[in-house]
């Protein structure tokens, strides 16, 4: 065995105030294999020692939900005796490293935290950030981003069904990649990781161990030196092929009575999971590494324990079902093999060529890690440290048309069909709708869907951490109510920079307060998540952050999917209104209508400005009355207002349904460049068949003292051929022009 050296215990990632916790712990010395696991169960990216603190104040319960934080994802009951299971997960520096690998087995890895809870999976999505376009590496990234994504998606069966991709100079050197997926199973049959019965066997199943993906953990756990490429040995190579053989098997023999516990082996591999199963059950674990079905010769316990190769999974199993589960495994063509049992010790116990390489009390090691509070800016502070004032003169427009083909065919705004059409969205045959402001997925067999949606605002929480995270959870609510879909829970992906930094704590904390306002008053608990931190990168020269990323996954549920809203253009003459609170029909120059926004950027080069404010009583009553006039079938289309504003927002509407509108002017307390492209929040633009019934409705509605808050302003009419003064095939050459020129120039 090597010595322990305190060079070997910084190349694993431990401080030496961590490092006297671990000879605490142990009261002794560790051996290599000990001290590489304790790398990786105390690294940020398996313990979130700097975020465990705050993610405790997030409200994570509601009387849909079947469980929470703490297992491989959140479960939340859907009626009928179903339950959807659902996480999001990051993969980025795995991606930036080696784009197809890395997203692909992102892909993967999070199918697996969702059929290990026996669900099917159902849906995929995605949120993605890029640097700038013009970045040398950019494209290459971008192109091995989305074939891994789509490759590895599409293999498994899968459909990949929303998705969102931002460009910014904060991501040059360090990309995000975001995956979600989407199960469902019945609420009857949930399958956890707390592994119970001493004497039970412990069995590995999936793919064989190989050398991929060690210290994979601990590199996800730093940031990006100038030698990012040197960390390709650690990005895991994945197989989909395999990881669908899985999912079968482990959905049949879920069908018996043979499983006491499940866990996936993903970060860390199989010393997460083995500990986290052991943890959870309050037991212990011995494992014979001489039986671990490994693929390449002469491999080591630290290397078998380390490994993050895919497609693995660990079971306990009642006594006797060996060999039922074993002939299942079998015909499915995929490695089993019983190494080890549970114990009472609740000691981690290694075993290699009749010797004990390894034993770890499993209290230091997992509920004893280290959790930091990280000192933080106070919101005013760090919007001083930030620069963030209020714009103090505001530009206006002239060519209204003109801008927004400007908007359209910009990086941030331009078509992603060049990037959806490479994920299969159909397979599975339950898709109803994608490209709108949530996909949709039916449940098989029934008359419910589940709505799923990706949002987050970068440059909105770097402004201001607290109004952006609410923002992020305001606007997957949206989204959710914009097709229908009663929204039931979120799950997140928490991307920021190096948290050792008061300043970008400022943003973990102070974004999570506004999340967790937001989630509590929109009766929107998380259930699931994932911290990614150190995302910032000296390979691009000097210290580089990323912007502050709280990727949102939201899900909600249309009981009936007939009543499924879209969003294109469905009639000539249908009326077109803007719901947006009654505070909105009176200017207010301290509102932050332009500041951020994508229109003063694109067309004035400037980035500057306040986020815009988030109302929840608001976002909270627009949502009621959107799904209460779906349900009634009063609107014909519906599409929320976000990125570019109002005129974004109609132009997606025309270009989808390929009709134009006349639209009025605009309102005479604000200029056109306000109306036309701020971007407030809590506002939906519909189209109205039979402005009659409209009306009428209207009038019983407003007897609801909080929906009368919502005000709702004609401002315009379907039909045509054009919007602003600009053809809708005009429009859509902008908005397709983006990505084609720049993967074909």
């Amino acid at each position: 065995m090597s010595e322990i050296t305190p060079e070997v215990v910084e190349q694993h990632g431990l401080s030496p105030e961590e490092y006297e916790r671990v000879l605490a712990g142990l009261g002794r010395e560790p051996n290599l294999v000990e001290l590489g696991i304790f790398s990786v169960m105390w690294s940020e990216h398996c313990s979130y020692k700097s975020s465990r603190l705050h993610l405790k104040k997030l409200p994570t319960e509601a009387p849909w939900v079947i469980c929470g934080p703490g297992e491989n994802a959140g479960v939340i009951d859907i009626g009928d005796g179903q339950a959807a299971i659902f996480k999001m997960e990051s993969h980025n520096h795995p991606s930036y490293i080696e784009p197809y690998q890395g997203a692909a087995t992102g892909v993967g890895g999070i199918l697996r935290d969702v059929f290990t809870m026996g669900a099917r999976p159902v849906a995929n999505a995605n949120a993605l950030r890029f640097g700038r376009p013009e970045h040398p590496k950019m494209q290459h990234l971008v192109k091995g981003v989305v074939a891994g994504i789509g490759g590895y998606g599409n293999c498994v069966g899968v459909p990949t069904v929303c998705g969102e991709t931002n460009f910014h100079p904060a991501y040059d050197g360090n990309i995000l990649v975001n995956a979600m997926t989407v199960g469902v199973a019945d609420a009857d049959k949930i399958f956890y990781s707390a592994a119970t019965g001493v004497g039970n066997p412990i069995v590995y199943v999936g793919s064989k161990t190989g050398r991929d993906g060690i210290h994979g953990a601990t590199m996800a756990s730093a940031d990006f030196e100038e030698d990012a490429d040197a960390k390709r040995p650690t990005v895991q190579v994945g197989d989909p092929f395999t990881e669908k053989l899985l999912i079968e098997a482990c959905l049949e023999l879920m069908a018996t009575d043979a499983i006491v516990a499940i866990q996936d082996m993903g970060a860390a591999g199989l010393t997460s999971s083995s500990v986290e199963m052991a943890t959870n059950g309050k037991a212990g674990i011995r494992l014979d590494m001489d039986k671990v079905p490994c693929r390449e010769v002469g491999m080591t316990p630290y290397e078998m324990m380390l490994s993050e190769s895919q497609e693995r999974m660990l079971m306990v199993l009642k006594p006797g079902k060996e060999a039922m589960a074993q002939a299942i495994f079998e015909k499915w063509e995929l490695d089993f093999a019983v190494i080890g049992e549970v114990t009472d010790t609740q000691h981690m116990v290694l075993e290699f060529g009749g010797e004990v390489v390894c034993d770890i009390p499993l209290g230091p090691l997992a509920a004893d890690a280290p959790e930091y509070d990280r000192p933080y800016l106070s919101m005013d502070d760090y919007i001083a440290w930030a620069g963030i004032a209020p714009m103090t003169d505001r530009p206006d427009t002239s060519d209204i048309g003109g801008d927004l083909l400007k908007l359209l065919a910009s990086p941030n705004l331009a078509s992603r069909g060049w990037i959806s059409e490479q994920y299969d969205s159909q397979v599975g045959a339950d898709t109803l709708q994608t490209g709108g402001d949530a996909g949709v997925v039916r449940v098989h067999g029934t008359k419910k869907a589940l709505a799923i949606s990706t949002d987050c605002t970068p440059r909105y929480v770097h402004a201001n951490p607290y109004e952006g995270g609410k923002q992020a959870i305001a606007e997957a609510y949206r989204n959710l109510c914009a097709v229908g879909a009663r929204p039931l829970a979120v799950t997140n992906c928490l991307n920021f920079a190096n948290p050792q930094r008061p300043e970008i704590m400022a943003q973990f904390v102070h974004a999570l307060e506004g999340m967790g306002k937001a989630c509590k008053y929109l009766d929107f608990p998380i259930v699931s998540g994932n911290v990614s931190l150190y995302n910032e990168s000296k390979a691009t020269g000097g210290g580089s952050a990323i912007l502050p990323t709280p990727a949102i996954g939201g899900v909600g549920i249309i009981d009936d999917y007939d009543t499924m809203m879209t969003m294109p253009f469905k009639a000539e003459g249908e009326a077109i209104y803007l719901i947006a609170p009654e505070a909105w029909a009176t200017a207010d120059p301290e509102r932050s209508h332009l500041g951020k926004s994508l229109w003063l950027k694109e067309v004035h080069g400037r980035d500057e400005g306040r986020a815009p404010p988030v109302d929840l009583t608001l976002e909270k009553a627009a949502g009621r009355i959107v799904l209460e006039l779906i349900s009634d079938g009063l609107v014909s289309a519906v599409h929320d207002v976000s990125d570019g504003g109002l005129a974004v927002a109609l132009a997606e509407m025309a270009m989808a349904g390929g009709i134009g509108a006349d639209m009025h002017e605009g309102h005479s307390d604000y200029t056109d460049a306000q109306w036309w492209f701020g971007e407030d929040q809590g506002r939906y633009v519909i189209t109205v068949p039979d402005t009659q019934a409209f009306n009428e409705a209207l009038a019983k509605g407003t007897e609801n003292d909080e929906t009368a808050a919502v005000g709702f302003t004609r401002i315009g009419t379907t039909g045509g051929d054009t919007l602003f003064g600009k053809s809708v095939e005009d429009m859509r050459e902008a908005h397709r022009s983006f990505f084609r020129d720049w993967m074909e120039g």
